[in-house]
């Protein structure tokens, strides 16, 4: 059944937020389950700030419906308990101390060991004796995370995590989301370090102007973009041997050798290739920035010509 026997940890039906004429998000609808890592995608203003604080209860929807952890936040506020929040506008100010600060939220949280809070700052490099109004941005950030991690919630929403991270730190917070997936914690990720999100994260949903264009797992998602390959061949061969091959797009050659991208199954180039003695080949798989940029392309141009789709991998 899940976390606490909830099937679906976060369940969002044609969640809508307006305010006034201006637009915030328009009939999301998604599924999170227990154990998931899901990353969440979109440029600035595209609206995934909105949807985390709607999970949180911090603002209410204009219409659509929206579980977390079994119950609607606004008629459950004691799940909060069961949530770790990043925001990603951290404000850490004042005199006091980066330890008495998390000692005083572990208590309102019911306890948490002091040694789980030392050993996630060691591992995090932070010096919580520090006063918060004193640490350096990505000081700021690393405290941040301690207090989202540190009770080991149900379910954990981070918007934009890794912000101010150096890139050793970085590694460090993938490897404290792995242990929480397999522990049974389910992570719900905004991020625009869209690589952090491939290495940790089994599906995706993207969102563009409010509207979610696309929710599938990341392995899908990557295979749907063009692979670019370079082929270097001993000696000339004719530019229309590869134009009508399924699957390549924007073949040319010059110097002996191809330019081309490959839509799908690299396997009908291959054959194409035998005919010929090749000298090199490299082909560069296509990561998830380069997904995340090919369907904001694609829906644009779907924009245009009047019609909008999601596309949904079951």
């Amino acid at each position: 059944m899940g976390v606490g026997g909830v099937s679906a940890v976060l369940e969002a039906e044609r969640l809508t937020k307006r305010y006034g004429e201006r637009r915030g998000v328009e009939e999301v609808s998604l599924t999170v389950g227990p154990g998931e890592v899901f990353g969440f995608l979109g440029a600035n203003g595209a609206g995934k700030t909105t949807v985390i604080r709607m999970m949180l209860d911090l603002i209410r929807p204009t219409s659509g419906r929206l579980r977390v952890l079994g119950e609607e936040p606004a008629r459950a506020p004691g799940i909060r308990r069961r949530i770790g929040y990043l925001p990603g506008e951290l404000v850490l100010e004042g005199r006091q101390r980066g330890a008495s600060f998390l000692h005083f939220l572990a208590g309102v949280r019911g306890g948490v060991p002091r040694e789980r809070i030392e050993g996630l700052a060691e591992r995090l490099n932070v010096d919580l004796s520090v006063r918060l109004r004193d640490l350096s941005k990505g000081n700021k950030q690393k405290v941040g995370l301690i207090q989202a991690f540190m009770h080991e919630p149900s379910l954990l929403i981070l918007d934009e995590p890794t912000s101010g991270l150096d890139p050793l730190v970085q590694q460090e917070f993938l490897a404290m989301v792995r242990e929480a997936r397999d522990a049974g914690q389910t992570v719900f990720m905004s991020s625009h370090v869209l690589a952090e999100v491939q290495h940790v994260a089994g599906r995706v949903g993207v969102l563009r102007q409010g509207r979610l264009v696309t929710v599938r797992e990341v392995s899908a998602l990557t295979e749907r973009t063009l692979r670019k390959v370079e082929v270097r061949f001993e000696d000339e061969v004719p530019l229309t041997a590869f134009e009508e091959v399924p699957g390549v797009r924007e073949a040319s050659i010059a110097d002996n050798v191809l330019h081309c991208a490959v839509e799908g199954s690299m396997d009908p180039l291959v054959k194409a290739l035998a005919a010929f003695p090749v000298r090199d080949l490299v082909s560069e798989r296509p990561d998830l920035e380069d997904s995340f940029l090919d369907y904001y392309e694609q829906h644009t141009e779907t924009e245009r010509g009047g019609s909008s789709a999601v596309s949904r991998d079951a």
